[in-house]
């Protein structure tokens, strides 16, 4: 084994390549918070693809939900000779130094996702102001009244402020007119499903079980929420929200116990930001890129190149949407569904 495969290795990082593209391509690294959640598996394989497709080299790490290792994680990246960084931030406050540290070095950075609020820094994602609208509106339809839980995403992650106002944007205009009440809200740790059922079991017992909708901010929150709910016998009857098109989730709309997922083809996204870093690393700009804006909603206000693509919500009156779309089969979304009641499945 040659000395530069053995550093890989004993960095732990995840290698992968395509062709010949290790003898002539730009490195890009990608560093990825937490690799274990299952949609990143779909971003990373549109990833690798675009990747090799451009005869470029496919590095990465998983920080494993620890902003201490994505720093070590990205410093290795650079250390590794990456002409471009993807990152997905664990913490953007916590990896800023590493972050900082690439761009004074020049190696460019695409904020992937999530935002990491650097001037020089590349913001790729869908608009999450958008999903957080998508939610509520879904959820506002099915319940214009009554008592609203919202179960938020991680505090460290400014994606779930994001979407905790867009879906504040909806909704409080009903809230002043007391046609509807927030009867709990909190963030979820990690957006991990077992802290978003302990919260959701919280809201219950507080309020009675007396809760008429949940506006969860993806689709493991409301996973988490579901089981709270199904717990007392309420699953199916109270509307809950999601995003990210996660297969269960998409089986759980069928069956009724979530209402809508907003989609956000995580394929699309993994490609946009491979080939945005291949522009980067071959020393190109973000006039280079196509449909850029400038972005500073950010806590800091700190103005930045960005790229919103564009998120679809998911009903039981459009699954058909995603499996046309091969983002998974018509099988899974039926799962266990009752013959005659969604029509995609019968």
């Amino acid at each position: 084994m040659g000395r530069f495969a053995a550093a890989l290795l004993a960095g732990g990082l995840l290698f992968s390549c395509g062709g010949n593209a290790v003898a002539k391509g730009k490195i890009i690294g990608v560093s990825w918070s937490n690799f274990q959640e299952e949609r990143w598996k779909t971003d990373e394989a549109a990833m690798k693809a675009a990747i090799a497709a451009n005869g470029d080299k496919y590095v990465s790490t998983d920080a494993q939900s620890s902003a201490q290792k994505q720093l070590a994680d990205i410093e290795s990246l650079i250390g590794q000779g990456a002409n471009a960084l993807i990152v997905l931030a664990w913490d953007s406050a916590a990896i800023a130094p590493a972050v900082q540290k690439a761009i004074d070095e020049g190696v460019p950075v695409i904020g992937y996702d999530r935002l990491i609020e650097n001037p020089r820094v590349f913001y790729v994602t869908f608009d999450n102001k958008e999903v957080g609208r998508m939610q509520a509106r879904g959820i506002f339809a099915r319940a214009p009244t009554g008592n609203y839980a919202f179960i938020k995403g991680s505090s460290t992650d400014p994606n779930a402020d994001f979407l905790f106002a867009g879906q504040m944007e909806v909704l409080q205009a009903a809230m002043r007119q007391g046609k509807i009440k927030n009867v709990g809200e909190a963030y979820t740790d990690g957006w991990v499903p077992a802290n978003a059922q302990r919260n959701m079991e919280q809201i219950l017992t507080k309020n009675d079980n007396k809760v008429d909708a949940v506006v969860a901010s993806n689709d493991g929150t409301a996973g988490g929420a579901i089981a709270a709910l199904a717990a007392q016998g309420m699953a199916g009857t109270v509307p809950v929200s999601g995003q990210d098109g996660d297969h269960a989730a998409l089986n759980r709309i069928a069956l009724g116990t979530q209402t809508l997922s907003v989609w956000k083809d995580a394929r699309e996204l993994g490609k946009k930001a491979a080939e945005i870093a291949a522009l980067f690393a071959d020393g190109k700009t973000a006039g280079d890129v196509g449909d850029v804006v400038k972005f500073a909603g950010g806590p800091k206000k700190i103005e930045m190149n960005s790229l919103f693509l564009k998120p679809i919500a998911i009903t039981r009156d459009n699954l058909d949407v995603v499996i046309k779309a091969g983002w998974i089969k018509r099988d899974e979304v039926c799962q266990g569904v009752k013959s005659g009641t969604v029509k995609v499945c019968d």
